[in-house]
């Protein structure tokens, strides 16, 4: 198994849910002052970008910038949708599911190259 191939996928997938979790935890405790949910969600994308650069990094020498990008968006779409469920109960409906896969097709594209 290539480690440069692997590496940025499980890194960018677990760079992602932190990510989500930053961006709406707070959601759940409305009640807590602004200024400290603010910087909590700070403190949790440092450990993020802990994750996020080396996984660009590593990426970068096996992948083009648009598949990093699109493995990005795409896995954050996921995350998104973890977090939303387990968090908050939101199950995906097929309006989300749909969209999520023309996401993924566009994905597919990214990674398939030139049309010829």
């Amino acid at each position: 198994m290539n480690w440069s191939l692997v590496a940025p996928v499980v890194m960018l997938a677990g760079s992602n849910l932190v990510m989500n979790v930053a961006w709406y935890w707070h959601l759940k405790v409305p009640g807590k002052a602004l200024w400290a949910a603010v910087l909590l969600s700070w403190g949790l994308a440092f450990f993020e970008y802990w994750l996020a650069v080396p996984a660009n990094r590593i990426g970068a020498r096996v992948y083009s910038l648009d598949q990093l990008k699109v493995l990005q968006e795409a896995m954050s779409l996921a995350a998104f949708v973890v977090v939303a469920w387990m968090l908050f109960g939101q199950k995906p409906g097929w309006n989300e599911v749909i969209g999520f896969c023309l996401v993924g097709l566009g994905a597919w594209f990214i990674f398939k190259g030139p049309l010829r």
